[in-house]
């Protein structure tokens, strides 16, 4: 059985946490063992050695208070490395059921997060979205309701935005950042295409905007109004904004070419896609050096069963194809965004009866994301180079301030020591115009003094030795 230990220094030497990943009980039907969800005590180190012993433990790591606050793995005889065992040639239970289970991560790297028939998959989302919902009030959930006021200029730009095109929104979140005039932003799964009209207004004539769909019935709704809406109402002197039919997990069969965008939106589909590994590593390669996506979607605080998954109402509402959050951080590192930052969170309710019995005690949340794509600068973790920024209170709706993300907030005109990672992203990336930043890289100081940032959806989205987060 494989556990998490944490020393805690802060309490008396007799005193340490213990965190296992999972208790383990015995089924009567199968005899096969099953992981129950996460658990934390505090205890003595005796009160510890009885509780092991109550659920089968035969090892425990010896834990003094001079050990250093690091997680460590323990399994197998004396603490030593896990090693994978064939189940015929041991006949245990914990590895025939491993063995029958793919791993999260392994069903999104082979696209069967939502089964087998990728097609059905596309068909199923069309039909829903295409006929089934006809405006936002159909919907069942509040997982494709944006959760809370968009920022001022935002809401003055969709004053602005067709009816039609606004009637026809299922978005979770609020994907604008601001200070983009001049850059070329590509949306997946534009829809009706509200955010791309948004955005017409934000990047104004210099930049450039186009919309990724398949559903030709959203499709048609954006196109409708697009022309009239940048030359009358924008007042610029052609359109900047386009709308192509295709899917985002094959943005090049959409003719969207290498390097070719500075910042990707999305706004509650990406949950959606039956390919959700492609659909990042498409993102990785039209993106830009430097440049960023910023998109909203929603998560799930644990991995979903089948039966919710392949539910195609739940699909639907963006429910069944939610990823638990560190399948995600895993996903998004697979691909090369090493470092994914959270803005901001908020839980979805599900109002249905029905669907609430379904998905029984999972909990969803509505996350705004940042992915930078800094091949040559991010690392896992937060290390300390000595380098610091300064916001210079440029972009426009943050005079005073800017928050990078959850836990990062820059007052303008003063200087913050931050890790490499968070230097790179406002020194390197399409914000450095509006930051300086001092210092380089050419001498390492250890890892960065991190501070626990605010769990967007589970408590293991802080910031911890497993990942960065600054």
């Amino acid at each position: 059985m494989c556990m998490l230990f944490a020393a805690s220094p802060s309490r008396s030497p007799e005193l340490f946490s213990i965190h296992p990943i999972g208790r383990c009980w015995r089924s009567l039907t199968k005899g096969a063992f099953r992981l129950s969800p996460p658990f934390a005590l505090t205890a003595s180190p005796s009160s510890h050695r009885s509780m092991l012993a109550r659920l089968g433990a035969t090892q425990l790591p010896r834990l003094s208070s001079a050990s250093p606050p690091h997680r460590t793995m323990s399994c197998g005889p004396a603490g030593g490395p896990c090693k994978p065992q064939a189940a015929a040639a041991n006949g245990s239970p914990v590895a025939a059921a491993a063995a029958a289970v793919p791993s999260g991560i392994g069903e999104l790297l082979a696209a069967k997060q939502l089964g087998e028939d990728q097609a059905a998959v596309h068909d199923s989302v069309k039909e829903y979205y295409g006929e089934v919902l006809t405006t936002s009030d159909d919907l069942k959930t509040s997982a494709c309701c944006t959760a809370g006021a968009p920022p001022p200029l935002i809401r003055e730009a969709l004053k602005k935005v067709p009816d039609e095109v606004k009637a026809k929104y299922y978005g979770c979140g609020s994907p604008f950042p601001m200070g983009i005039a001049g850059l070329r932003v590509l949306d997946l799964g534009s829809g009706s295409g509200r955010d791309c009209y948004v955005c017409a207004a934000l990047v104004g004539e210099a930049g450039s905007v186009t919309g990724v769909d398949m559903t030709p019935v959203q499709l048609a709704v954006a196109r409708k109004h697009a022309d009239d809406y940048c030359t009358q109402t924008l007042g610029y002197a052609r359109t900047n904004m386009r709308f192509v039919e295709g899917q985002i997990e094959r943005l090049d069969e959409a003719g969207i070419a290498d390097d070719s965008v500075n910042l990707i939106i999305s706004n509650c589909v990406i949950n959606l896609s039956p390919d959700k590994a492609r659909v990042l590593r498409e993102a990785w390669r039209v993106l830009a050096p430097g440049g960023e996506m910023y998109f909203s979607d929603v998560y799930c605080d644990r991995r979903l069963p089948q039966e919710v998954r392949t539910h195609p109402v739940l699909l639907g509402e963006c429910l069944g194809g939610a990823l638990y959050t560190q399948d995600f951080i895993r996903l998004c590192r697979q691909v090369g965004f090493l470092d994914p930052r959270t803005l901001r969170s908020a839980e979805i309710e599900v109002r249905d009866k029905e669907l609430k019995e379904l998905l029984g005690e999972a909990r969803f949340f509505s996350i705004t994301y940042r992915l930078f794509k800094l091949p040559d600068a991010m690392e896992t973790l937060c290390e300390d180079y000595g380098q610091a920024c300064k916001y210079l209170g440029t972009i426009p709706g943050h005079r005073h301030s800017y928050a990078l993300d959850d836990h990062h907030t820059f007052q303008a005109g003063k200087w913050y020591e931050v890790c490499g990672n968070t230097a790179a992203m406002v020194g390197d990336s399409w914000l450095g115009k509006h930051f300086e930043v001092i210092g380089d890289r050419s001498t390492h100081y250890g890892l960065f003094a991190c501070g626990p940032a605010p769990a967007a959806a589970s408590p293991a989205a802080a910031c911890g030795p497993g990942g960065a987060c600054c």
